[in-house]
């Protein structure tokens, strides 16, 4: 890449109290390049994304960053909007309760006479969104779509600013295959027409083909920025993790599968208010020890499924549920956990965090009766069982009375993942549990679950990754338009005869 330098970091260094999240940080961004920026979970790329996007004061930093080789101080996000840089977070900025084109044109509703435009706004919604090919009523309210929908709302309007710098956060997370191909299309054109782009994700697959250059972070430092032509994955994760990791996937047990511990049997659900079934006709069972998946297309009805056998969305119109050998006719997320099942939710900011509250906290949330006694809290015990745990999943000890809201994302969803391992459940529902989780700690999660299974644990995994599902699953669900489009058995699948039976295509 020989595009001029638009933006430029030179050491650049950022604490919160005792913790360094940045230290010394430079690199540059060009114009027409696609920049990623790669590390593990707490390396520090949520902190410089803030950074470069005027989300902290004058002052509160060291360092200097460069616009277009001028010294340059964003007092706040508006300055740094006013420059041209558009941010696409990981965690959406999205009001649920107003529309995609009220969300899309938010802060800048078109208005006439002193009054919002409605009819301007929403043919302005639809000519974006058919201008970025993306399928939305501009209409609906956000409430209404699913994590991986509200992920193009977000995507979309950052487009819509026409941005000189488009900072992209794991935006692949929530998206399934025919939607990351929509986003890397858009990305190619904004390329060709010399926007830059930084892009941050866990997957290094994406990462080796859609960048120019990649620049690693590890414990707030910049460890090298190279070319993605001189890289392999190995070599990236070894960058990354500062050791080489063994095959992803951990080997099958020889351990059994036990009896049937979750069954359902022609299962029918739809959201509250009125309207088309959208789980129709759903007969799956779950035994004790095993690893089902769950796969399917953006809107197939995964989230749906795991939500509505928690007790989080929807109302049964026919069919049965039996947990544990009893009928579990009314779930509550209360009822689920007391019956021994718990949920790994996609969305981990509406129903998976107490953002306010520290990582301590959280952890415990669904095992207060573990760590009591006579209603008070042992803090001794919580903080013993939390720490294995966050052990485990690599979550280091010195954020443990951080607030929720104050680490990265993958942070955040270790966090969400210890709670329900906390929980001691004996049906372990998980919803996009690797989202935003990078690939040492993906791993450790991996050999987790394989444990868990190992110890009669049956589990439910939900994933948009074909080669997670493939790799970890003992059977594997596709769903479609809200139904089991076909239901597999391992350990050797079929890539091809999966996404047929997703997309209802014949192989």
């Amino acid at each position: 890449m020989n595009g001029r330098v638009l933006l430029a970091a030179e050491r650049v260094s950022k604490h919160f109290g005792c913790v360094v999240a940045l230290q010394g940080v430079s690199f540059d961004i060009r114009e027409g390049e696609i920049h990623a920026i790669c590390g593990e979970n707490g390396a520090g790329k949520s902190t410089l994304i803030k950074l470069l996007s005027g989300q902290f004061k004058p002052g509160s930093y060291t360092g200097q960053l460069r616009f277009r080789g001028e010294p340059i101080v964003f007092r706040d996000v508006r300055a740094a909007e006013a420059a041209g840089i558009a941010v696409i977070h990981q965690e959406l900025a999205l009001v649920e309760s107003l529309s995609v084109a009220e969300n899309l044109f938010l802060g800048r509703l078109p208005q006439r006479a002193g009054r919002i435009d409605w009819p301007r706004m929403l043919a302005s919604a639809r000519e974006l969104l058919e201008r970025v090919d993306v399928d939305l009523d501009p209409e609906i309210r956000v409430a209404d779509l699913g994590m991986g929908q509200k992920q193009l709302v977000e995507i979309t309007r950052a487009l819509s600013r026409h941005p000189r710098l488009l900072i992209l956060d794991e935006p692949t997370a929530a998206l399934g295959e025919e939607e990351v191909e929509t986003l890397t299309e858009q990305l190619g054109r904004l390329r060709r027409q010399g926007v830059a782009a930084v892009y941050i994700s866990h997957k290094l697959g994406e990462i080796l083909t859609l960048a120019d250059r990649v620049t690693v972070l590890r414990d707030g430092s910049s460890v090298r920025t190279q070319e993605v032509t001189e890289l392999t994955p190995d070599a990236l994760i070894e960058q990354m993790v500062g050791r080489q990791l063994r095959e992803v996937y951990p080997p099958r047990g020889e351990h059994r599968v036990g009896e049937v511990t979750l069954c359902l049997e022609g299962l029918s659900a739809r959201a509250e208010r009125p309207g088309a079934p959208q789980l129709r006709n759903i007969s799956l069972s779950l035994r004790r020890g095993e690893i089902l998946g769950i796969g399917g297309l953006m809107g197939a009805g995964r989230t749906e499924l795991v939500s509505h056998l928690y007790g989080l969305w929807g109302q049964r119109l026919s069919g049965t549920v039996t947990l544990n050998g009893r009928s579990y006719g009314r779930p509550s997320p209360r009822r689920s956990l007391a019956r021994g099942m718990m949920l790994v939710t996609e969305d981990r900011q509406r129903w998976g965090l107490v953002a306010g509250r520290t990582v301590d906290e959280n952890l415990s949330l669904s095992s207060h009766e573990a760590i009591a006694n006579w209603g008070w809290v042992v803090r001794s015990v919580e903080q013993a069982r939390n720490s294995a745990v966050m052990s485990k999943l690599n979550l280091r000890s010195n954020r443990r009375l951080l607030a929720a809201r104050q680490l990265s994302g993958g942070n955040q969803q270790k966090v969400v993942v210890g709670r329900g391992l906390l929980s001691a459940p004996d049906v372990i529902l998980l919803d996009e549990p690797t989202r935003g989780i990078d690939v040492s700690a993906k791993r450790e999660l991996y050999e987790e679950v394989r444990r868990l299974a190992a110890e009669g644990k049956a589990i439910l995994w939900v994933s948009s990754e074909l080669p997670e599902l493939m790799g970890m699953s003992d059977r594997i669900a596709m769903m479609r338009a809200g139904a089991v489009a076909g239901l597999f058995e391992g350990p050797q699948f079929d890539a091809r005869c999966l996404m047929a039976a997703a997309t209802g295509q014949t192989t």
